[in-house]
This record gives C-alpha cells, sequence and structure tokens, in this order.
C-alpha cells in the first residue's frame, strides 16, 4: 500500500474540520452528530475517527482554527473595514452564529475556554500595539474595551442578523480617542 504524504494528511484533517464548521454553523453543535460529518465531509467514519477521537476534538479543532483579520490601524476606515469583514463573515458564512455557539461551549469546556482566552488575548495584544504611547493602565482598559465591543457586534449579528457597523466604529472610534 503506497504512503501518503503530509499534505495529503492536512488537507484531509482541513477537510474535516471545513465540514464540521458548515455542520456546527447551520445546525450547532448538540444538533450535529459524527455521522452529520461524516456525511458533510464525503469521508468513511474510519477517516473521520483517523484524525480525531471525539466531536469534543473536532470542536477544538474548529475554534483553533477561528482567527480573524484584524484592523492594521486604528483609524475610522480601518475600523469599519474590520467590522465590515466581520459583518460579511456572519452574512456569507453564518461565522457569527458558530462564534456565539463556540462561547456558549467555552462556559462550559475548561479546554475551549482556555482557547478562547488565548484568541481574545491575542486580539488585545493586536490592539495594545496600534496604540500610539499611552500609559500601561489606559492601554489596557482601551484593548479591553475594544475587543469587548467587537465580539458583542459579533454576538449581535448572530442574534439581530445583518448589523450596520457605523455605530460601532463610533464607539470603538470614541474610546480609542479618549
Amino acid at each position: 500500500m503506497p504512503k501518503v504524504g503530509q499534505a495529503y494528511l492536512d488537507a484531509r484533517r482541513k477537510q474535516i474540520v471545513d465540514a464540521a464548521r458548515t455542520r456546527f454553523t447551520s445546525h450547532g453543535f448538540a444538533g450535529t452528530s459524527m455521522a452529520d460529518i461524516v456525511t458533510e465531509s464525503g469521508l468513511s467514519t474510519g477517516s473521520i475517527y483517523r484524525y480525531f477521537t471525539s466531536k469534543d476534538e473536532i470542536v477544538i479543532a474548529v475554534c483553533e482554527e477561528g482567527t480573524e483579520a484584524f484592523p492594521t490601524a486604528l483609524t475610522v476606515e480601518a475600523v469599519n473595514d474590520f467590522l465590515e469583514h466581520v459583518r460579511a463573515l456572519a452574512r456569507d458564512k453564518g461565522h457569527a452564529r458558530l462564534v456565539a455557539q463556540i462561547y456558549a461551549e467555552a462556559a462550559l469546556s475548561p479546554t475551549l475556554a482556555a482557547i478562547v482566552a488565548q484568541q481574545l488575548a491575542a486580539m488585545r495584544a493586536a490592539v495594545a500595539e496600534l496604540i500610539p504611547d499611552r500609559c500601561p493602565n489606559d492601554v489596557e482598559q482601551i484593548t479591553e474595551a475594544f475587543v469587548t465591543i467587537c465580539s458583542g457586534y459579533s454576538q449581535q449579528l448572530a442574534v439581530r442578523g445583518d448589523l450596520d457597523p457605523a455605530p460601532f466604529t463610533r464607539a470603538l472610534m470614541a474610546i480609542l480617542q479618549g
């Protein structure tokens, strides 16, 4: 039997994670079984279990891939573009619904909570790098508020549907300007 390369193995793993993400987005974690992931991926049950021993491992893999394109500057245009990107992901891929489920599950799963906490810390650090010279206490407060409003916007998209990011952009700029 020929050996398969790492690229093939990585592609199958990604195929499984993508199938799970699609299913989780439309049916939730509780409403998705391993059989659903098998069907969505087009792979065999054995193939799925070669990469993951449980649905919980797949949930973690989906969460670990969850990074956002963060603004490269803290200008009105860059912040609005970032929120428009979040909006497009919510509208086109159901990303906000998925994030809402991840946050809810993280409240019950210490492993998932640690991953989410690490991602939120990375977001705060990314914002802190873009803030001009300010006292460290101000930077900490600004980054906390910035990330909280961005997360809140995502949650609002999950529940309320398509929302104009303009009021959220204004709120974020008000925080940044002190």
